[in-house]
C-alpha cells in the first residue's frame, strides 16, 4: 500500500498576503478556487515537490502560524538560502545541530554554521511565512548527484 503525502494545510490569516509570499518564495501556484467569502482554496507547489500546500479561508481552524518545522530538503543550501534572500525571503543563519541528527525546534544545541563534514541532514536554515509557519531548508548533498544520475 502507498501512502503518498500529498497536501499540507497551513493556517493563515490573509490568504492573499500568504499567497503572495509562497509566490516569492518559488512555489508554483495551482489552483485559486473561491466559493464564497467564508469559502476559499489556495494550491501552491513547491518546486520539484509532488507534495503541496493548501491555504484558504474556511479549510481549517487551526490557529494562523501555528505550524512548525516543515522541512525543505535542498541539495545545496548556501546556494538555495541565497536565491531565497534574493527574492527577498528573511531566511536565518545556516546552523547545525551538535546532536549530529535533525536539530531540535527548540534552538537548543543549535551551532552557527554548516555541518563540519557537510553529512547529509545536518545543515539548516529557516524562515516563517508572514503568519508565523516556519520551515526549514535541510541539506541533502546526496541528491544532487542523485539528481545527475
Amino acid at each position: 500500500m502507498d501512502l503518498k503525502l500529498e497536501v499540507l494545510v497551513l493556517p493563515v490569516s490573509d490568504v492573499d498576503r500568504a499567497k503572495a509570499f509562497y509566490q516569492g518564495v518559488g512555489f508554483r501556484l495551482d489552483a485559486d478556487h473561491v466559493t464564497d467569502e467564508n469559502y476559499r482554496v489556495v494550491h501552491l507547489t513547491p518546486p520539484g515537490s509532488p507534495c503541496s500546500i493548501l491555504i484558504g479561508t474556511g479549510v481549517t481552524t487551526a490557529l494562523p502560524g501555528s505550524v512548525r518545522g516543515l522541512h525543505l530538503v535542498v541539495s545545496d543550501i548556501e546556494k538555495a538560502r541565497a536565491e531565497l534572500v534574493g527574492r527577498g525571503i528573511e531566511v536565518g543563519d545556516i546552523f547545525h545541530d551538535t546532536s549530529e541528527m535533525f536539530h531540535r525546534c527548540t534552538g537548543e544545541a543549535r551551532v552557527t554554521g554548516l555541518d563540519p563534514q557537510r553529512r547529509d541532514y545536518c545543515s539548516y536554515a529557516s524562515f516563517s511565512d508572514p503568519d508565523g509557519n516556519e520551515w526549514v531548508l535541510q541539506e541533502v548533498p546526496s541528491r544532487a548527484s542523485q539528481a545527475e544520475s
